[in-house]
């Protein structure tokens, strides 16, 4: 399988690039920073680019069957924006499955059903800035035709992996508080194979 990653030098989105490698795909990395990439491998295309660039997105996204994005927020609109310009990068090169990092604010709140996670008092953040870069985010995934996935883990410690998580469709796991970055790139990673949590975000802590 020919996979892109976008933000592949990150916490999360690192660990997927060697789990993919591992498991045999080709994989194309977009990266700004070439040099954070500390490996060489016989599957990994590493392109130098710009996620905001169009003409960076719709090169990259040529010959791929799917699309994981651990794009986080970077206390701008980066996700947002480069969003609209993988949707439709994806949308004309007819490739259909993505898989995206969010965060459990844009989980329904239990307590509040009809409220997101960071609307609700059942979030502790006091800034929400993040969670609406995400919950835009997951607007345009939600209009768009694609099979979409967002995994959206709780506080995200680096930790070890354990391997043995809860998850949940649109809601996080009843009590949970933290899940590991090597638990969520895992999850995350196998859910290329997965028809379990189609146009749905799913929840993920321990």
């Amino acid at each position: 399988m020919n996979i892109l990653i976008l933000g592949g030098t990150g916490r999360v989105g690192s660990q997927i690039v060697t789990h993919a490698l591992h498991d045999g795909h080709h994989v194309t990395a977009l990266v700004r920073s070439p040099e954070k990439i500390e490996y060489n491998h016989e599957n990994l295309s590493i392109i130098k680019g710009n996620v905001l660039n169009k003409e960076d997105i719709e090169q990259v996204m040529q010959g791929n069957d799917v699309v994981i994005s651990a794009l986080g927020t970077d206390g701008a609109t980066t996700l947002t924006e480069s969003m609209l310009l993988i949707i439709e990068a994806m949308e004309n090169e007819g490739i259909k499955r993505i898989i995206t990092i969010g965060t459990a604010g844009i989980l329904q709140s239990r307590i509040t059903p009809e409220l997101l996670r960071y609307q609700s008092s059942e979030s502790k953040r006091k800034l929400t800035r993040a969670a609406e870069e995400h919950h835009k985010a997951y607007d345009m995934l939600k209009a768009s035709e694609l099979d979409w996935t967002i995994v959206c883990p709780t506080y995200l410690p680096d930790g070890e992996r354990l391997a043995t998580y809860r998850t949940e469709g649109n809601f996080l796991p009843e009590g949970g508080t933290q899940i590991s970055v090597p638990d969520t790139a895992e999850f995350a990673y196998s859910q290329i194979n997965s028809c379990d949590y189609l146009k749905m975000r799913v929840g993920i802590a321990y």
